[in-house]
């Protein structure tokens, strides 16, 4: 298609401007009416901020996997989101025999840090498997391939576990220890998005130490810098893939078993969603980079929870929470669009040039 040039933008860029200023315009009018209309309090923006901070770190947890294995191999895990699912399907069986037992009760730590520990080594036997028969073989092969290959194993691993353990809906156990809130004023903070900040922010924290700190740490950043010169230093460059894999495995399993004891259920399409939304949250930091990844993870899940209420509640929109879907992949076009190399991702991309 023939673009003429003005100035320094084509009318393609313009066409996306123009559009991307008619969300913005939408946004700010549905902000203005919302904040004119007094229908929520400060106490109900407060509560829309734990649990988006609270959501936000489940999705950093699973981004995390996602911009690791970029910066390594170039390539997106799309099976990433089956990852996540699959140790926190498998551990569903362990924490309801607990609970059956009456273990779960009597000994809730002891539990919980078994159910982690199962969900943890499945999803870490699945994300080596991965790398070991669908990545390795294609890893010199054009990006695209790869790409289509994840795609592929995303959809085997569902549909191996409908097949396997059946295509309901698996409960998981309500937790006494985990139940309950603390009132604040008249703000009523949950035990469970207490858990979920602190767990997400202590295994970031944890990830960052260990990339940049450790040993293994320093081989994963050289191997991202270049696999071959790394090789020849001495590094073993499929080692530190198959590490790389493994801890994204164990940080996406920790957020499976957090996010599957606050909605009390698992089913085998369930790291569908939140792999789109550990995605956008990738890009929108940058994929590739951690801190990036951290940020964009915690940065999409408030958004995601105020902003359907702020742009959509004083326009009248009935159940505007139900547009939060909406908000985070219209989010990731518009970044695709204006900055595709993420909030965080222009150092990145400088250094890698």
């Amino acid at each position: 298609m023939r673009q003429r040039l003005l100035g320094r933008f084509t009318l393609t860029d313009l066409f996306a401007w123009g559009i991307g200023g008619v969300i913005v315009t939408m946004a700010l009018w549905g902000t203005v009416a919302t904040l004119r209309s007094g229908m929520y309090s400060p106490t109900d923006w407060a509560s829309l901020f734990i649990f988006g901070l609270a959501q936000g770190g489940v999705y950093a947890l699973i981004a995390l996997g996602y911009t690791m294995v970029y910066g390594v191999l170039f390539m997106i895990n799309f099976a990433h989101g089956e990852v996540f699912m699959s140790g926190t399907y498998i551990a569903s069986y362990v924490a309801n025999a607990f609970d059956r037992s009456g273990f779960m009760d009597r000994h809730p730590v002891i539990a919980l840090l078994v159910v982690l520990a199962v969900a943890t080594v499945v999803s870490c036997i699945v994300a080596a498997l991965l790398e070991r028969v669908a990545y390795r073989p294609l890893r010199r092969a054009p990006r695209l391939v790869p790409l289509i290959t994840a795609i592929g194993a995303s959809f085997f691993l569902q549909y191996a576990f409908a097949r396997l353990f059946g295509s309901g809906m698996k409960r998981y156990p309500d937790v006494e220890v985990l139940s309950g809130s603390w009132q604040v004023g008249q703000l009523k903070i949950l035990h469970m998005h207490v858990i979920m900040i602190i767990a997400a922010i202590l295994m970031m924290i944890g990830l960052y130490w260990f990339v940049q700190k450790t040993k293994t740490g320093k081989a994963i950043r050289a191997v991202a810098e270049d696999k071959d010169v790394a090789a020849l230093m001495g590094i073993d460059v499929d080692r530190v893939i198959v590490i790389t894999f493994i801890v994204g495995a164990a940080l996406a399993a920790a957020a499976g078993v957090l996010y599957a004891l606050y909605n009390k259920q698992v089913t085998h399409t369930m790291g569908f969603i939140p792999g789109l939304k550990a995605f956008t949250a990738a890009v929108l930091g940058g994929i590739g980079n951690i801190p990036g990844a951290m940020f964009g993870g915690l940065f999409l899940g408030i958004f995601e929870s105020i902003g359907p209420s702020l742009f959509f509640g004083g326009l009248g929109i009935p159940s505007p929470s139900q547009l939060k879907d909406v908000i985070a992949f219209v989010m990731l076009v518009a970044v695709l669009i204006f900055r595709p190399t993420g909030l965080f991702g222009e150092v990145l991309a400088k250094k890698k040039a």
